[in-house]
């Protein structure tokens, strides 16, 4: 069976911006609290599509991920997971952000699709939701907000 997940929040801050900051598929552990290293593998450029980040969480996990798609047009990014330890199959992500006109703030939506067994899907939604995505959204606010300061 497959899992679904869909997150999303109000980033404060211009959509430029937030784009600037999340657009590297390298980058991650420049702006996600969680990641600690991260490289693309065979000398590939960080935007070119199918090249694969290679990184660690700060708990020591390894995972390798490909980059399916990016558009600036967008703002948005897709990827798979080609190797995580969590027990997971089939993952795939992606994230979107679109302005908000009103108020020159920024909607940011994140979801994934995977296969995960039933004894561990619990954990692993968890994990993903509000460890990986919601955890994201925070430390975006969190930068922008101290950069307004």
């Amino acid at each position: 069976m497959t899992t679904r997940i869909h997150v999303s929040a109000v980033i404060e801050a211009p959509i430029a911006d937030v784009w600037a900051r999340i657009r590297d598929f390298n980058a991650m552990p420049q702006w996600h609290p969680v990641f600690v290293k991260s490289d693309i593998e065979d000398g590939l450029r960080s935007d070119t599509v199918g090249c694969v980040r290679s990184f660690y969480a700060k708990d020591g996990g390894h995972l390798r991920e490909k980059l399916l798609s990016l558009s600036d047009l967008d703002h948005s990014c897709v990827y798979t997971i080609l190797d995580s330890p969590m027990p997971i199959q089939n993952y795939v992500a992606g994230f979107r952000l679109y302005p908000i006109t009103e108020t020159n703030q920024t909607f940011h939506e994140w979801w994934a699709t995977f296969e995960v067994g039933p004894q561990d899907e619990a954990g692993i939604v968890d994990r993903v939701q509000n460890g990986t995505f919601r955890r994201a959204f925070q430390a975006l606010n969190e930068h922008f907000r101290a950069r307004k300061q």
